[in-house]
């Protein structure tokens, strides 16, 4: 099967009124605009998104607002991870109603064997998208059963390259990286892409990077320093310094 997509997706900030109250227009609005730069996949309520701060019911308003922003082709991830697999299932059922193409689902916390958990949440309709990020989510997923997951790809936001190219040896699945730094190496290794939070401030740079270009690699590399300072609001500063976008968080508010 072809892959759900090939090159650079964004791991998008959900933008936020003074308020603090949700706003999905604006949302959508950066998501489009972030596509007319070369991004070819929006994931909605991932970590970068700050899922953990919506409640199902606007993590479903954000996947339908993104989702009419966008040209057809390009698709619309959403997060639906969550500390059980019941809880997931249930983010993963209402995602694809709301309009998702396919989901990220993070590996729950404090479990060494996430297959019970990724059987449970393949029983929703649509494409699985496994993801391993044991910064967030603690102890993540062990290479080896990556054949076992009825998953059609992975996104790995461990930064560790020797894991990346130990997963594209063992792994028939799309492999996408979570880590700035790694956007190089997986458009050199002909993985799938890169699905990052640095897309949400230099796509120009994270789609050359993946071509091959080193110099942007380095680049984008500088950039994420600066952006991924004081998670996830360092990345909403630089979004705002281009884009004008808002710069409120929910997280640590």
């Amino acid at each position: 099967m072809a892959a759900l997509f090939t090159g650079v997706g964004v791991a998008l900030v959900t933008l936020f009124r003074d308020d603090g109250a949700l706003d999905a227009p604006a949302t959508a609005d950066l998501a489009a605009r972030l596509v007319d730069l070369g991004v070819r996949a929006v994931l909605v309520a991932g970590t970068t998104g700050e899922a953990a701060s919506l409640t199902p019911e606007e993590r479903a308003e954000l996947v339908g607002a993104v989702r009419t922003a966008l040209p057809a082709d390009v698709p619309v991830i959403a997060g639906t991870g969550a500390p059980t697999g019941t809880q997931a299932a249930a983010l993963t059922e209402r995602a694809f109603g709301a309009g998702a193409d396919a989901v990220l689902a993070l590996s729950p916390p404090g479990v060494a064997d996430p297959r019970p958990y990724y059987d449970r949440v393949a029983k929703a309709t649509g494409p699985l998208l496994a993801y391993h990020f044991p910064g967030a989510s603690a102890p993540g997923i062990p290479v080896d059963l990556l054949p076992e997951l009825p998953v059609s790809g992975l996104k790995d936001s461990s930064g560790d390259a020797g894991r990346l190219l130990h997963e594209r040896d063992v792994f028939a699945g799309d492999l996408w990286t979570g880590a700035a730094s790694l956007v190089g190496l997986c458009g050199a290794v002909g993985a799938a892409g890169a699905l990052v939070a640095v897309a949400n401030v230099a796509p120009e740079e994270c789609v050359a990077a993946f071509a091959g270009d080193g110099a942007a690699q380095v680049r984008l590399a500088a950039v994420e320093r600066v952006a991924s300072v004081d998670f996830p609001a360092g990345y909403k500063r630089a979004a705002a310094e281009r884009f004008g976008t808002s710069v409120v968080t929910r997280v640590g508010g």
